[in-house]
């Protein structure tokens, strides 16, 4: 599971990286579909990273990776 979070993570990183910015994967809890990811760059702090993390990484990757239920920003 985590080896796909990471080529997800990755189709969507260039996108990320064209604002500045970027997302790291931290931790996944397979046993209860949690993702951890830390947003560095000028993702950190921007006013809308929840609206990227809940509406653009975990909406992908709940589509594309079977067993993600939530995506978590630490």
């Amino acid at each position: 599971m985590k080896e796909k979070i990471e080529e997800v993570l990755n189709k969507i990183r260039p996108s990320l990286q064209a604002d500045g910015g970027d997302v790291e994967l931290v931790e996944v809890d397979e046993e209860n579909g949690i993702v951890k990811v830390r947003l560095t760059g000028s993702c950190f702090g921007c006013p809308f990273s929840t609206m990227t993390l809940k509406n653009g990484i975990e909406q992908v990757l709940k589509e594309e990776v079977p067993g993600v239920k939530e995506v978590q920003a630490v």
